[in-house]
């Protein structure tokens, strides 16, 4: 349990910070008497836009962090020796990253209001409509355009001019039309089926980066300036008659404050560029094509080398195309093991970047070499701790299955190689797919380590079921005919397919009950809701003596 607390702990004081920046900063303007006059021009929207600003800063800050990639494996590396709760917040960089844009998105609704309340509240100053100290504010004589309060300096200047005309006001529509476009393009649904939409909107964050860091030298805010002596706000506020008169009520100067958006940005700024060129000198390293296999499943294999190239169990890579497309790069789990002198990916024709890439490789000659291959990473995922626990379940759905072909080549290597620093004992692998073809590259590997297993006496050491979660009548009569052999009609194996899908409850029971005081990781590479319910029964049926069964749930982000 006090790994749940620990997680949520995170958000928490992210969430802390939030809240403490946006009270700060709306007190700061709704009370300083720096922004006394500032505030009887635009009323109680002043304190309501200057607030989430602060915010905004804050998580921009943050909101490049979580996919500068490369930062996050040396991190994440270098907190092996913490255990594995910081590595469980690194492994949700992307889920992190998305709810910073939530904030985002929020904060600038209310900052935009906001704003547009004190456009409307500046015209209205100038033309009079409100009270006799409005309107003295708004019309202060100042020939240099310094040190006025209101930034409508003639009757012909009109909201819409002013929002279209100043730095400020060109920069929010600009920022606010990007934020809009990266947003709505990120939705679960345009991601799946529109990818390249995602891909190239999001590069819009340029943009709007471009256009956060300028839009505070707009200071279309302004606060008064220091006076000498101290200027009497109680007195000099009822006595416009008096400023520049007396003493005690000079008139009154203003100034918008030091742009402090590029301070915050520029760090975050900073390391993703140096990302992006890391990612540009991996890309221009040779890659050479050691295999090529088209699946009549529409899955491509493709087996490649590359110098220097050392991989762990379980990581991705990012692939670049330029036949297809010189700015997209597209992740993919590697099926390899590291004891290989290659690395592998498995792809499945689905959008139009892999169909592409399918029908390219489908047209080349019979031991030609594939397209030009960009190859950016490894990159760690959570699968890489599998060997840390004594018992693994493995939950793959549909190419899901990839990280765990990774895995399993490992431990067949590792038991072929007699390593002694093997720590997992017991292995429980779930495959759910929706159609036969899913299991034809995967079901070789398996049919290896069943009589890999069986020759050197560990047959228990491997606990494998296949679900097939879609089929018709005519297989499901070829299934019955078949019932009575040895092997599975689908995928040769001597562990049959089972049809539906898993009773989690009756599986994790069985965990417990073959291992009652063991630590045991679950992983899933697969959908979100297949990833509630799995979450859910690990805390389900984790023991609260310590000294049983403990369940770690750990996802596959990209």
């Amino acid at each position: 349990m006090a790994r749940y607390v620990i997680l949520r702990g995170m958000h928490v004081v992210w969430m802390a910070i939030n809240i403490f920046l946006f009270v700060w900063f709306y007190f700061l303007y709704d009370l300083g008497d720096r922004f006394f006059y500032t505030r009887h021009l635009l009323g109680s929207a002043l304190a309501w836009a200057r607030a989430p600003a602060a915010v905004l800063n804050f998580n921009c800050l943050l909101i490049l962090l979580p996919v500068c990639r490369n930062l996050l494996s040396v991190v994440r590396g270098s907190f092996v020796c913490c255990g594995r709760t910081m590595r469980k917040q690194l492994d949700k960089n992307i889920s992190f990253h998305k709810l910073v844009a939530y904030m985002i998105g929020l904060m600038t609704a209310v900052h935009i209001i906001a704003h547009l309340l004190n456009v409307e509240r500046y015209y209205n100053s100038w033309h009079g409509e409100y009270d006799a100290l409005s309107m003295a504010l708004s019309r202060l004589n100042d020939s240099g355009n310094t040190t006025y309060l209101n930034p409508i300096r003639s009757t012909t200047t009109t909201p819409n001019l002013l929002v279209f005309t100043t730095i400020a006001g060109i920069t929010g529509v600009i920022i606010t039309l990007a934020l809009i476009l990266m947003i709505t393009s990120s939705m679960e649904f345009i991601r799946r089926s529109y990818f390249e939409v995602f891909w190239f909107t999001h590069h819009l964050f340029i943009v709007f980066f471009a256009g956060l860091v300028i839009h505070g030298a707009g200071r279309i805010v302004r606060g008064q300036t220091n006076a000498n002596p101290p200027y009497n706000i109680t007195f000099c506020k009822d006595h416009i008659e008096d400023w520049g008169k007396k003493k005690m009520c000079p008139i009154p100067q203003f100034a918008g404050g030091f742009p402090q958006t590029w301070m915050w940005v520029i760090g975050p700024m900073v390391l993703y560029v140096c990302e992006r060129l890391l990612r540009f000198i991996r890309y221009i390293q040779a890659v050479k094509y050691r295999k090529i296999v088209i699946r009549p499943s529409k899955v491509l294999e493709l087996q490649l080398v590359k110098n220097g190239f050392k991989m762990d169990v379980g990581q991705y890579v990012f692939l670049n195309c330029p036949a297809i497309s010189q700015l997209e790069w597209h992740p993919f789990t590697m099926t390899s093991a590291p004891e290989e002198d290659f690395f592998s990916v498995h792809i499945r024709s689905v959008g139009d970047w892999t169909q592409k890439l399918i029908s390219i490789v489908e047209q080349l000659p019979e031991g030609a070499q594939g397209p030009k291959m960009g190859v950016d990473g490894p990159f760690g995922t959570a699968s890489e701790d599998v060997f840390d626990y004594e018992v693994a379940m493995l939950v793959g759905a549909g190419i899901g299955v990839t990280p765990f072909a990774s895995i399993l080549k490992s431990i067949w290597y590792k038991f072929k190689d007699s390593n002694p620093e093997l720590r997992t004992r017991k292995i429980y692998f779930y495959w759910l797919c929706r159609e036969t073809h899913a299991f034809e590259w995967f079901a070789d590997l398996l049919q290896v380590l069943e009589r890999e297993m069986e020759e050197r006496g560990m047959g228990n050491f491997l606990t494998y079921k296949l679900y097939l979660t879609g089929w018709d009548q005519s297989h499901a009569t070829h299934v019955m005919v078949h019932a009575d052999a040895d092997t599975d009609v689908v995928t040769g194996l001597k562990q049959k397919t089972n049809y539906g899908r898993p009773n989690w409850d009756k599986e994790f029971e069985q965990v417990c009950k073959e291992n009652p005081t063991s630590v045991v990781g679950t992983f899933l590479c697969g959908p979100v809701v297949l990833a509630t319910v799995l979450s859910k029964k690990c805390v389900k049926y984790t023991d609260v003596d310590p000294r049983k069964t403990k369940f770690y749930f750990n996802k596959e982000n990209f």
